[in-house]
């Protein structure tokens, strides 16, 4: 799995967080000219890890900026993908950084990604959508409101864990299933982005913080 990884990306910055080196599809990559269905005969899950989503990135920003958010405090960030958001805090002292995911290519890639950054992460490869994530302080998601069942569960889930007392911070770049009401904005970050992915080279994305 890892030599997969490696063999069909490419380390690169994402355009908004160039601190940061990541395992990422780019035009000369293998995985950039791959279409669904190749990947689809080889059994491999879309590879959303080997992207820097518009909504992670803000979110990885925000982080950095304002590394008192997560400093010396224990993280979960949810839906992980390429580890951008949990390794920009980690970058910026949390104490301790939990993640979650469910495609284990992309648990690796993001220990890999850790590893290159020279941080650590604690994955879990399971679904982690109402657990009560007990010891974690802040929980962190960058866009993960792209369709509504993943949108509404995940909502109401973020909104009880703000409730028992976690600050829960969400990136996103304006997905059509996202909270409007019960958030707080705190910051918009125009990202750059590829029309390969995105509708646009430009993407506004929000980091928003949930409220209970």
């Amino acid at each position: 799995m890892c030599a997969f990884i490696v063999a069909n990306t490419a380390t690169a910055s994402p355009g908004l967080v160039p601190e940061l080196r990541l395992h990422l599809a780019t035009e000369l990559t293998p995985l950039w000219r791959s279409t669904a269905a190749v990947l689809a005969s080889e059994d491999m899950p879309p590879p959303f890890w080997a992207f820097a989503w518009a909504g992670g990135q803000g979110l990885a920003r925000y982080i950095l900026d304002h590394p008192e958010v997560v400093r010396g405090r224990r993280v979960f960030d949810f839906a992980t993908g390429s580890g951008l958001v949990a390794i920009a805090a980690a970058k910026a002292g949390a104490l301790h950084i939990g993640a979650s995911e469910l495609d284990p290519f992309a648990a690796q890639a993001a220990r890999l990604n850790a590893a290159l950054n020279a941080v650590t992460l604690e994955v879990a490869l399971r679904d982690v959508v109402g657990e009560d994530l007990t010891g974690y302080d802040v929980v962190l998601a960058g866009d993960v409101f792209y369709e509504r069942p993943l949108a509404e569960a995940g909502t109401r889930w973020f909104r009880e864990l703000a409730r028992r007392g976690a600050t829960v911070l969400v990136g996103d770049p304006r997905r059509a299933y996202a909270p409007t009401s019960n958030v707080e904005l705190l910051a918009t970050y125009d990202v750059p982005t590829s029309r390969e992915i995105e509708d646009d080279d430009l993407r506004p994305s929000n980091v928003l913080r949930v409220i209970g």
